[in-house]
């Protein structure tokens, strides 16, 4: 396997007495988009700004490319871009005026740029002044100069606040695209739908630690599955069967929620006696989210 794009061990920084990232471990490995995901207060901005060299860690390591961002932040610079979570604009310039700027800054002429059709799919008027833009129309700004931007990686923290639903989709489809086109993705949310919907792995953190890690596929793998059957006849032992957990009768419905080894037997189980309706439903990335900080608290 390729070295990974980030990597981050026991990734450590204090604030004075505060512990912001207290031996974080991240790894996003090369051409996925990996989901960051934790509360407000549980180190995602920091640590991303640790990867842009904004900030000095107290210890760990942290490698973007290879790199030491502390270090080689130039270099690590020239190869992503970042969209914050709350973007800043020059007031006295336009929305336009501020893309070009941050595009020639990267030595891209505009005009030969996605530019103009990324303006138009976010609906955006490039006319306005920097001080004149709501939140959202801001963070469009932002995304604008970012897509644009033909980059090996993008860091997005929070990159949709402000966004109404269409522009969300927008968002999405973007991705999708960056993804087929080689662009690896960091990806910090409190949109948990919009993780799940985008995102190969994720990292869920608290405290300044990480608390989950994986693909999702296996991630769900390792949770209860919640099995609604409306049946023939009434099974007499479903409670007793290994990994069967909160077993509930209504008439002639049962409800349970099982592990994932004990699968097959419940489904045995319950053909035996006669199935009309089934249901099985994975778990949520929000349930795996949730699930994950009742098992850290």
């Amino acid at each position: 396997m390729p070295d990974p794009v980030i990597a981050v061990r026991q990734l450590v920084k204090n604030f004075g007495s505060a512990r912001a990232l207290d031996g974080l471990d991240l790894v996003v490995q090369r051409g996925e988009i990996h989901g960051f995901l934790g509360p407000n207060g549980s180190g995602k901005s920091t640590t991303l700004r640790a990867l842009l060299g904004l900030i000095r860690t107290n210890g760990g390591t942290a490698q973007v490319f290879g790199l030491d961002p502390w270090k080689d932040a130039v270099a690590i610079h020239r190869r992503l871009a970042y969209v914050p979570g709350d973007v800043a604009l020059w007031p006295n310039l336009t929305g336009g005026e501020t893309i070009d700027l941050l595009l020639r800054l990267r030595g891209i002429e505009p005009g030969k740029s996605a530019r103009d059709d990324l303006i138009s799919q976010f609906e955006l008027d490039p006319t306005k002044k920097g001080r004149a833009y709501s939140k959202g129309n801001r963070q469009k700004i932002a995304l604008v100069a970012a897509f644009a931007t033909p980059v090996e990686l993008l860091l997005l923290d929070e990159p949709t606040s402000g966004l109404d639903p269409l522009m969300e989709q927008v968002f999405n489809k973007l991705i999708a695209e960056a993804k087929t086109n080689g662009t690896t993705v960091l990806l910090s949310s409190h949109i948990l739908s919009e993780v799940e919907h985008l995102a190969d792995h994720v990292t869920i953190i608290r405290a300044g630690k990480s608390v989950e890690t994986g693909a999702l596929a296996d991630m769900r793998h390792l949770r209860r599955t919640v099995i609604r059957a409306d049946l023939v006849g009434l099974p007499t032992d479903l409670g007793s069967l290994p990994g069967v957990h909160d077993v509930r009768f209504e008439g002639s419905t049962v409800q349970c929620s099982v592990d994932g080894p004990g699968l097959n037997r419940v489904l045995t189980v319950l053909s035996e006696v006669g199935v009309h309706s089934l249901s099985c439903t994975e778990p949520s990335l929000e349930e795996l989210f949730l699930d994950a900080y009742r098992r850290q608290s």
